[in-house]
């Protein structure tokens, strides 16, 4: 194992959506208060999207997925906030942290302090920062120039968009954009490109201060082709987007899934995939991947 490599990082932050950001962040737990996921909060489909629409409140699904897999299993805690009700009433299949973090929310004075909240219940070291505090919507504009509103809508297009955007535009979460500029290593995905990866790139503050930084960016790659518009978004196309809203910044760094590891420019092969399912990430696989990445000269430079 290489993991010791990851203790020269002080701060290592980690950008995404639910299940793939998640992966990541429960595969660096032993980094502890060192790592930090900064959390797509664009989703609307759902139990969260229910919420969305009744509440008008940011998209907790994403937010409560990270927690729970950073939370120590098997607990009472964990049980709950994962518990999804299957009834005829109107609670059918809502989740129950979902509703839990709504309530913190509403009692508390910031959607962080319910989210730290919960951190604090289920003994989670690992920050976790909403993108941003403030309700918004994930927009594609088509080639026609005709606008997509709403992330499960993005993702059901059928073609590629060849923009994105915010409706409407918000602030982004100070601590999220305090943690980028502290860091010293920050990975991107893996996880759906449009929707999870992209809605906290197109956030200015936030983006503004990820060209800014002085940290050394790994792209985290797919196991498998996404079932969406992107499908014809190959590895240049995406990375391309990235550093379309990040300026100057460039990625150091790409990891992708190979059957025996090697490197080929600034490529990394590695076997990352789970044993238990194919579109799953191996979570020491992730985490020695990354260790070694991190050794490599050109990312020590």
């Amino acid at each position: 194992m290489h993991n010791y490599a990851l203790n020269q990082f002080t701060n290592v932050v980690a950008i995404g959506g639910g299940h793939g950001l998640g992966r990541v962040l429960s595969a660096l737990s032993f980094l502890g208060p060192r790592l930090t996921g900064i959390v797509a909060t664009t989703d609307n489909g759902g139990s969260t999207g229910r919420l969305r629409q009744q509440q008008d409140c940011i998209a907790w699904g994403d937010l409560r997925n990270c927690l729970s897999q950073l939370a120590s299993r098997p607990s009472v805690g964990s049980l709950l906030f994962e518990y999804r009700f299957s009834s005829q009433h109107e609670l059918n299949n809502h989740n129950l942290g979902n509703l839990i973090l709504l309530a913190l929310d509403e009692l508390c004075v910031r959607p962080l302090d319910a989210v730290n909240l919960i951190r604090k219940l289920l003994n989670i070291e690992t920050q976790v920062i909403p993108m941003s505090e403030e309700p918004t919507h994930l927009v594609a504009i088509q080639s026609c120039g005709t606008k997509i509103l709403g992330e499960v809508e993005v993702d059901g297009m059928q073609e590629s968009p060849i923009a994105l955007s915010l409706e409407p535009m918000v602030e982004a979460t100070a601590e999220a954009c305090d943690a980028i500029k502290a860091a010293d290593l920050i990975i991107l995905g893996p996880g759906s490109f449009l929707t999870s990866i992209m809605p906290p790139l197109l956030l200015p503050i936030l983006s503004e201060a990820l060209a800014n930084s002085n940290a050394k960016v790994i792209f985290i790659d797919n196991l498998t082709a996404e079932p969406s518009s992107t499908v014809n978004f190959n590895l240049e196309k995406r990375l391309h987007w990235c550093e379309q809203v990040l300026g100057n910044k460039v990625v150091n760094h790409v990891l992708c899934h190979g059957e025996q590891c090697h490197t080929d420019g600034n490529i990394t092969y590695f076997p990352l995939r789970s044993k238990h399912h194919v579109g799953l990430h191996d979570r020491s696989a992730l985490a020695e991947a990354i260790s070694f990445i991190t050794q490599l000269p050109a990312l020590e430079s």
